[in-house]
């Protein structure tokens, strides 16, 4: 069966016709083109699908296009403002928070979460923000030091 969504991407409204079972990476991946959004593990175990819907963050390999009708979304295409990039690529980026690159938009979404009105995450924040996003190069110190870094930023 197909159902007729809309949704605001990123900041710009789109409306497509999908099959009830398209999930939400599917739509955002192949539909609109927005490959930023990883698929990994297709079981919301490993987080690289991570986007925010309505503001929070959400594993979009498990959530279906269909839910996500009326509501905003932001990947990781939308962070950026031109060739400036977000307070928190920038830190990942100034701090090695990556390596490989695959799981870094998951973490980056899942980190803003951990930085929302919180300039000085512990480590125990970002632990328990980042729980369910798996890195397997970088052995996480650079990525907690990259989260500290960006809410800073954000915060100032």
């Amino acid at each position: 069966m197909s159902h007729a969504i809309s949704m605001t991407v990123n900041g710009r409204s789109v409306s497509a016709t999908v099959e009830s079972r398209t999930l939400l990476t599917e739509f955002l991946r192949d539909n609109l083109r927005l490959t930023g959004t990883h698929v990994g593990c297709d079981t919301s175990q490993c987080g690289a699908c991570t986007v925010h819907v309505n503001g929070k963050s959400v594993k979009s390999c498990t959530m279906l296009a269909v839910q996500c009708d009326g509501a905003e979304v932001l990947t990781i295409e939308g962070l950026a403002n031109g060739e400036d990039l977000h307070p928190m690529q920038k830190a990942f980026n100034d701090h090695h928070g990556l390596q490989c690159g695959f799981c870094t938009p998951g973490m980056v979404m899942s980190a803003l979460e951990v930085a929302d009105g919180n300039s000085d995450p512990s480590d125990e924040d970002i632990a328990k923000g980042l729980a369910g996003n798996y890195c397997r190069c970088t052995g996480y110190e650079n990525i907690y030091r990259a989260v500290k870094a960006g809410a800073k930023a954000m915060g100032s």
